[in-house]
């Protein structure tokens, strides 16, 4: 069976080569990439988390709405079939993202430390803000996919019934919420990657 044929053989074949080649590599250069201890798991489940939330935040922006919004009536068929379940992953991989970035950093102990910007808590040097940034941009994100975007979104498909009216205000509220994301995600994901490894390339 072709694993490529499945989405969970997709998945699968991914880990399994990434297992390969960083054995591989470990091997050869003997830098001990496997060994993985219980915060690296959440680190790397976050990320994987983390670019399938932000991917369909850029499909539904990028290609999704401009897309229905030229085809015009054509787009029954996205509207009813595509929007909800992509919609399903962006949600849950908006909370996944969350709750793994959450886990890692208890798990380091960084928690409290990078929320209050080090007021509190502990956190490495230089890590702290622009962790912290990162952070609430990433969790005001969250909280716009769940009390904005998905309950207006639903009205749009009809999932939870609503007049013309409230259709049409509904469906701009999720589309000014859902492009206040893509902006917030591009200074969220530079403080995110500067924050790295418990140091930060910014000066801060």
């Amino acid at each position: 069976m072709n694993p490529l044929n499945s989405i969970k053989g997709v998945w699968i074949l991914g880990i399994i080569l990434a297992i390969v080649l960083a054995v591989v590599v470990n091997l050869e250069a003997g830098i001990g990439w496997l060994n993985f201890d219980h915060a690296e798991f959440w680190r790397w489940a976050h990320v994987i988390a983390g670019i399938i939330w932000i991917g369909l935040l850029y499909y539904f922006n990028f290609v999704q709405i401009p897309a229905v919004a030229e085809a015009g009536s054509d787009a029954a068929a996205i509207n009813k079939y595509v929007a909800p379940r992509a919609l399903l992953w962006f949600r849950w991989a908006a909370v996944a993202t969350w709750v793994t970035g959450a886990i890692y950093l208890l798990i380091q102990g960084w928690f409290l430390g990078v929320f209050t910007f080090g007021f509190a808590g502990e956190a490495p040097s230089g890590y702290a803000v622009p962790m912290g940034i990162g952070v609430w941009l990433g969790t005001i994100m969250a909280i716009n996919v769940w009390a904005l975007i998905w309950p207006n979104q639903k009205k749009v498909l009809g999932i939870v019934e609503a007049g013309d009216e409230a259709k049409a205000r509904a469906k701009h509220v999720a589309k000014m919420a859902s492009r206040t994301n893509v902006v917030l995600s591009i200074p969220m994901l530079l403080f995110m990657v500067a924050a790295r490894g418990g140091s930060s390339v910014l000066a801060f």
